[in-house]
């Protein structure tokens, strides 16, 4: 693996091993794995939007999903969920782990089953997942054009690629990323450094609530690239 923090994966124009519909595991071995949901609505012949979604600290795939599948099934993304080697993730994706490696290998092997559109590739997460989504997706602005982060710590990633769209949310009574230290700074260094960030402050805690998924997924909405006629 490189040690610039680069995804490799990429969407293929052909699939080679049609996948199944519904929810599953990954299938990739070992004790921490990860789940993969894709919505009845899939069809083959029309590319999907999909998001890679991390969980946080001490997390799991089950917890995340049961968080985020309605919002999903309502806006026919592909979720894939990959479950962190440790109790969290590689954080400095200028020396990446095991974590960019798995990150990799889930990608291209939902990319090798399911038609999934290049421009409605996102990278979201909560808490840790959202510092990590946020890193993984500024040095992979060429992949994902947008990111998502709900609640996240800090960003840290000293190589941009592209300028991806951002998207963060942070309640306003968080104790334990304090909005004043994460959110809020986050949204004001991302802005300084020339990115297009659209902030949801929320009156809550370290959580995600429904109805921040549904401003997110407005943003999605409005920020999707319309599909040019072949």
């Amino acid at each position: 693996m490189a040690s610039d923090g680069r995804v490799h994966a990429r969407p293929s124009a052909t699939t080679t091993e049609p996948g199944p519909l519904g929810l599953h595991p990954l299938g990739l071995g070992g004790a921490r794995d990860g789940l993969l949901y894709v919505p009845r609505s899939y069809r083959p012949e029309q590319p999907a939007a999909l998001m890679l979604l991390l969980h946080g600290a001490k997390g799991n795939a089950g917890q995340m999903l049961a968080a985020t599948y309605a919002f999903a099934d309502a806006e026919g993304l592909i979720l894939l969920i990959p479950e962190s080697r440790g109790v969290t993730w590689d954080h400095k994706l200028a020396t990446p782990g095991a974590d960019l490696a798995f990150l990799d290998r889930a990608l291209a092997h939902v990319f090798a089953r399911y038609a999934v559109a290049k421009e409605r590739l996102s990278v979201a997460g909560f808490s840790d997942g959202a510092s990590y989504a946020l890193a993984l997706g500024i040095l992979n602005g060429d992949l994902f054009p947008r990111i998502l982060a709900f609640s996240p710590g800090f960003v840290h990633a000293a190589e941009p690629r592209g300028v991806p769209r951002v998207f963060i949310s942070h309640g306003d009574k968080d104790a334990v990323l304090p909005v004043e230290q994460a959110g809020r700074r986050i949204v004001a260094e991302l802005g300084a450094a020339g990115f297009d960030v659209r902030y949801h402050e929320f009156a809550g805690g370290h959580s995600l609530p429904a109805d921040v998924l549904r401003v997110a997924a407005q943003w999605l909405r409005e920020t999707t690239a319309p599909v040019s006629a072949e």
